[in-house]
This record gives C-alpha cells, sequence and structure tokens, in this order.
C-alpha cells in the first residue's frame, strides 16, 4: 500500500478551493482524512477557524473523494459526546459536544456523511504518540525537572496510541470495496480504560524501569485545574463495532504506551 501525506501549503483544510485538485494530483484509491484543528481550548476563542478546518474542509475532503469515485475515511473525536454516561458510549448514542471543538467536529462528521455516502468515519480518543504534543511527552517533559506532578483522576477514557490508530485505518481502508456494506460509523480507541492520573502512573512506570525520567503522581479534580473548554468526564468508547466488521481492535492501552515511552527514550 502506497501513503501519499498531504499537507499545508498543498492542502490547507481552511481553503477549500484547492482540495481537489491537490487530491486529485494523488489518483487515490481511499482518501484518509486525518488532520483537524485540534487546540480544544483555543478553539473556544478561535470558532470561525475551527468550524471552517473540522467541519468546511472535511467537507471537502470528502466531496473530493466522491468526485472521485473513492471512499474516504475520516478521524473523528470522543468530545463529540458530553461525556455523562456512567458507560463506554457507542456509536449509536446521541452526540452532545459541550465545547467548540467537539461541535466542529460534529459538524464535520455530518458534513463527511453528507458529501460521500461511501464513507467510515473513526471516533477516537486521548491519541497520543512519539510525535508532536502530547500527553506522553508532556509528562515525561515535567518528570525531568520535578519530583510530583499533578494530574485529573475524575476523567476517565482509552489513551489511544496515533501508531495504532494508522494500524487501524490502514486495516479498513485496505478492505473496503466499491460496494461494501460497511461503511458507516465506528469508534476506534485502546483496549482497556484509565484516568489520566493512571495514565500518568502508568508512563512513568514505564520510564523509570527504561531509566528514564519519572515523578509521582497527586490525582487531583478536574475543578482543581480549570480550562477555556469543559472536558468529557467519561470519554470511553466502545469499539466492538469496528472489531466485528473489519476483524481489528487496538492493543491494550497499557502496551502501547510502553512502546511509545521506550520509543522516545530511543530517540
Amino acid at each position: 500500500m502506497e501513503v501519499v501525506a498531504l499537507g499545508r501549503p498543498d492542502l490547507d483544510l481552511a481553503d477549500t478551493g484547492g482540495i481537489y485538485e491537490a487530491i486529485a494530483r494523488t489518483s487515490p484509491d481511499v482518501v484518509v482524512s486525518a488532520a483537524a484543528y485540534t487546540a480544544v481550548d483555543q478553539a473556544e476563542d478561535e470558532p470561525d477557524l475551527a468550524f471552517r478546518v473540522n467541519a468546511d474542509g472535511a467537507g471537502a475532503v470528502a466531496s473530493a473523494a466522491a468526485r472521485l469515485g473513492v471512499p474516504v475515511v475520516h478521524l473523528s473525536t470522543d468530545y463529540v459526546f458530553s461525556g455523562d454516561l456512567d458507560r463506554p458510549y457507542v456509536e449509536t448514542d446521541p452526540t452532545g459536544p459541550v465545547g467548540v471543538y467537539g461541535a466542529s467536529k460534529l459538524a464535520g462528521e455530518q458534513a463527511v456523511a453528507s458529501a460521500n455516502p461511501r464513507h467510515v468515519i473513526l471516533r477516537t480518543a486521548w491519541v497520543y504518540s512519539p510525535f508532536g504534543k502530547n500527553f506522553v511527552k508532556t509528562m515525561l517533559r515535567l518528570a525531568a525537572d520535578r519530583d510530583a506532578v499533578s494530574v485529573v483522576t475524575d476523567q476517565i477514557g482509552n489513551p489511544t496510541s496515533a501508531l495504532d490508530i494508522a494500524d487501524g485505518i490502514l486495516s479498513v481502508a485496505a478492505q473496503l470495496t466499491g460496494d461494501d456494506s460497511r461503511f458507516g460509523l465506528y469508534h476506534l480507541a485502546g483496549t482497556g480504560e484509565t484516568s489520566w492520573a493512571g495514565f500518568a502512573s502508568h508512563i512513568f512506570d514505564v520510564s523509570q524501569q527504561l531509566g528514564g525520567p519519572f515523578a509521582r503522581v497527586n490525582p487531583i479534580n478536574t475543578s482543581d485545574y480549570p480550562t477555556k473548554a469543559r472536558r468529557p468526564a467519561n470519554s470511553r468508547l466502545q469499539t466492538t463495532r469496528l472489531s466485528e466488521a473489519f476483524g481489528w481492535t487496538a492493543p491494550d492501552w497499557r502496551a502501547s504506551t510502553a512502546s511509545v515511552v521506550r520509543a522516545l527514550q530511543e530517540s
């Protein structure tokens, strides 16, 4: 499978005018729509930009794929839910975003589904990787110069490695056919659940075993760490539907976290 990566300046989701031409030049068999405006707190101050990228841009990508006669695989988020349920969310649960970011991503799901009936929308959560800015890298950076870190303990979810997301997307994309009955909405997230504090503790345990930085975790409540945008208290996603349809399940979050911490230590 050949992967052609497109990004700014060749393809800018905030400028929908050039999206079709940029994608058409690659002659794709499947289009993966993985980019987004993800600054959750900043989105509260930039709602127009968040919607332009996450809704209009996502819809334009799906429309381009439709014009080219190919399916689109679109990445979405747990933030489309309010987080008020006391169990993992399934695909048919009512949405109810509590912030601009989640609302813009929900609008993106709707735009993608409307623009291209041959779509697979994958909601994920708590994404981390060896690259970019993310929770694992932040925790290791903080542990390098302090003995203790305060981390929220009353938000729970499924930590998900971006490397696993990529594997899942490739598995789904490789299976799609022209008249596939599996187009639709799915959840893709790490197997198992924890709190942010539990996530941090595991990161430090692995890092310590590898001779890297570690710190003591002080569990705190969300109310002790106010943010501009409200976070869902429950971000857990049920992934059974994806497993049954495509035969793919993400690894346990602990194993994937350990792999990323190891990669960071070795880099």
